[in-house]
């Protein structure tokens, strides 16, 4: 589909291009700080997040432009998210988009300050935009829902508790609060910058769920599955540190089946949105290599 590869590659360009605009201010005393959050927000990536973004703010009737600060955004928090991730006291990861981890550049330390100002950027990134004041509370709303105790953070910590239940309640729960959440943030931001109601937003909310589910399970899948050089990261490391997957649970064959279930469920909320692109999209993710 030549329309849908020209629309995600101008979803996808938009926010880049604002991103590389971003802690650019040069002899300042924290530059190195700048250099660090540079590092790793400008490392790539799908840019899903900021892509939802803006595909939910044209659906609703606004434009991408007015999507793009919440957008970055969420890419801040998402970028926050994967250097804290990588830790040595978290996942001690060394590789991450096939660079090395943030931590391993710049150092400890800095890598925790980077994660900590990318956070609050973000939020000033939406605060200091042009919408009027209701979307702009709105939008920061939905992403301090993702980024705090019921998302992003209260997801690490069940992630590193040392003795979790092993069932399939437990997993759900700490991925969709880990994965999901932003995923679905990014939805309902979108909604809000256009100024679209709670019918929208809901049916965002559940989309993003459904598209942050699948998404975590073909990540599971992936890390027995793929190899170094498609993930660019370590493979095998979730069974190296014990962790519970929805791969050590159930088996390739049956995480095949709940990713085709839930794509599923997201191309039908698609459908009720009215949307080709969401559902092509969240097709294309329930069998990505990487």
């Amino acid at each position: 589909m030549l329309e849908f590869e020209a629309l995600l590659r101008s979803y996808a360009d938009r926010v880049e291009g604002y991103l590389h605009s971003c802690f650019t201010d040069a002899d300042e005393p924290q530059q190195v700080l700048f250099d660090a959050m540079r590092y790793s927000l400008l490392a790539g990536g799908k840019r899903l997040r900021p892509v939802l973004a803006q595909a939910f703010c044209e659906l609703c009737g606004g434009s991408a432009m007015d999507a793009l600060p919440f957008a970055a955004a969420v890419e801040m928090v998402h970028t926050y998210s994967l250097i804290h991730d990588d830790l040595p006291c978290m996942d001690n990861d060394d590789l991450r988009r096939g660079k090395p981890t943030n931590h391993k550049v710049y150092g400890e330390c800095t890598a925790v300050l980077a994660g900590d100002a990318l956070q609050a950027e973000a939020f000033g990134t939406i605060l200091r935009s042009e919408l009027p004041a209701e979307r702009r509370a709105r939008c920061a709303e939905h992403l301090a829902n993702a980024a705090g105790v019921d998302g992003i953070c209260g997801g690490q910590f069940m992630d590193m508790l040392e003795d979790p239940p092993v069932d399939e309640a437990w997993i759900t729960d700490l991925q969709g609060r880990k994965t999901g959440s932003l995923l679905s943030a990014a939805c309902a931001m979108g909604v809000a910058a256009a100024g679209a109601g709670e019918e929208k937003t809901e049916l965002a909310l559940r989309y993003g769920a459904a598209l942050g589910a699948a998404f975590q399970i073909r990540d599971d899948m992936l890390d027995v599955l793929s190899t170094e050089a498609e993930l660019g990261k370590p493979i095998g490391s979730d069974a190296e540190e014990g962790k519970v997957t929805f791969m050590s649970l159930y088996g390739e064959e049956k995480c095949a089946s709940m990713v085709a279930r839930l794509t599923g469920l997201a191309v039908e909320l698609a459908g009720e949105l009215g949307s080709d692109f969401l559902a092509e999209l969240a097709s294309r993710l329930s069998d990505r290599r990487s």
